[in-house]
């Protein structure tokens, strides 16, 4: 009889929770890592084969489906889950070919049956009878007629975010530019993040973090880099003086707090809170001078951590549970306004390995119009002379620059002000007047900003 493999079973339950209930695999795993006290070395290898086996699922299925003898939609998905763990294995770690087919066939009798064994012990082994780089060659398209079809598979993204990503690089960064760093930027989403910091002004400094084993951020004042261990340990970030934030994320909330306005100061917007990383960078700076934040979230559960999030700040913020299209507060009332809007998560699927399978090219036009609305109702929020930020975790066109860009055409009432010297230090911004931050350049999610200023009505 086998023995238990936690970190394979581990492993499995988190794709089982995934493709069954549409779970996140990031807080998943980490349940069950905890739950069953799995150590450190199995934990790690947990990870890297749920994190793998989900990121790249899109072209496992694809070889699957070379190496099964019918449609992979009439597998019972727990199978299904088993060989896509298998293949991971195969194709993409260390393990033995024997080793890596031998457990997930003991898996496969654990958690299923014998014959769902005996086949995962056939198919696998038709998997592992090429390299990754020898499948590719077989299923793709090739590179010069088709590179789209051809990377969508390489690099394990669905091709209409190929497309999206390439359009986005060739606006921003330049065509020729984009053809030379498309490989780079989809191999930067497959590659895990490490965690970065951030130091709430007036809480903590850097170098409170440094003292706990923190490594300097690139960019922003207030970024640090774990370079391992849980942050969660950490004292600054247990006491609420510091958090777990993404260096893109902080940086262009720093940029909305930085513009120079005329005027009072006092009263700041945070349009779209949920969970409460920005609210509280956002609050600890607002603070500091003497003033305080609204956050507005719509959904409860995700209202509830704002207000975790803004406990140790000092102040009298407040977190509205409400929709930020439907405003409970008089037009024209805030100083600044952040509008970091829902939108499809292509700048960060580095952290989410689900996510690029989870979405559709048809969820962009649905949610650019919910765009478009939040971002008007945060310029209306905003007094004349006021500014707002449009950010966006997608570097999508049509989430970004089109969605300011048909906002401004339909209003007489504001201006856009070039962003680029509000991120002081970081390279590589582009011709402006937005930003668009990336993964393989600047080493954070692909966060985009347009910094807008409300003006009188003509």
């Amino acid at each position: 009889m086998a023995t238990y493999d936690p970190a394979r079973r581990t492993a499995y339950d988190t794709l089982r929770a995934v493709s069954g209930r549409d779970a996140y695999a990031n807080l998943v795993l980490p349940g069950l890592l905890a739950e069953r006290r799995v150590d450190a070395r199995d934990a790690a290898l947990a990870t890297e084969l749920a994190y793998g086996t989900l990121r790249a699922q899109g072209t496992y299925d694809a070889i699957l489906s070379e190496c099964v003898d019918r449609p992979l939609g009439q597998l019972d998905p727990e199978l299904l889950d088993v060989l896509r763990l298998g293949a991971h294995q195969l194709l993409a770690t260390r393990i033995p070919p024997h080793a890596a087919v031998a457990a997930t066939v003991d898996l496969a009798r654990e958690v299923l049956h014998e014959g769902a064994a005996r086949m995962c012990n056939a198919v696998l082994r038709r998997v592992g009878q090429l390299g990754f780089d020898e499948w590719i060659e077989r299923i793709a398209p090739n590179a010069s007629d088709d590179p789209e079809g051809y990377l969508a598979l390489y690099r394990a993204h669905p091709r209409w975010i190929v497309s999206a990503l390439w359009d986005s690089l060739a606006a921003h960064r330049g065509s020729k530019v984009a053809h030379d760093e498309i490989d780079d930027l989809l191999k930067a989403d497959n590659e895990r993040p490490g965690v970065t910091l951030v130091a709430r002004p007036g809480l903590a400094t850097i170098e409170d973090l440094l003292d706990e084993g923190a490594e300097p951020g690139r960019y922003a004042p207030t970024a640090a880099y774990l370079p391992h261990g849980d942050p969660g340990r950490l004292e600054t970030v247990r006491r609420g003086r510091a958090g777990v934030q993404d260096e893109g994320s902080q940086l262009v909330a720093l940029a909305v707090a930085e513009v120079p306005l005329d005027g009072d100061d006092e009263l700041w917007l945070d349009l779209c809170a949920g969970p409460g990383g920005k609210a509280a960078l956002l609050a600890a700076t607002v603070a500091g001078r003497g003033g305080r934040l609204v956050a507005v979230e719509l959904a409860p559960h995700r209202a509830r951590l704002v207000k975790r999030a803004l406990q140790p700040i000092p102040g009298l913020h407040k977190v509205i549970t409400a929709d930020g299209n439907q405003p409970a507060w008089r037009a024209g009332l805030f100083d600044r306004v952040i509008a970091d809007v829902p939108c499809t998560g292509l700048g960060a699927l580095r952290r989410r390995p689900e996510s690029r399978w989870r979405r559709a090219a048809t969820d962009v036009a649905l949610l650019a119009e919910t765009q478009k609305k939040l971002l008007g109702a945060a310029l209306d929020s905003a007094r004349p002379g006021g500014i707002v930020g449009y950010v966006t975790c997608s570097p999508h066109l049509a989430e970004t620059r089109i969605v300011v860009q048909d906002v401004l055409r339909a209003r007489d009432d504001v201006r856009q002000i070039d962003a680029r010297p509000y991120l002081p230090g970081v390279p590589e911004l582009g011709d402006g007047p937005d930003v668009q931050l990336w993964p393989h350049v600047h080493n954070t999610d692909a966060m985009y900003l347009a910094l807008l200023q409300r003006t009188e009505e003509e």
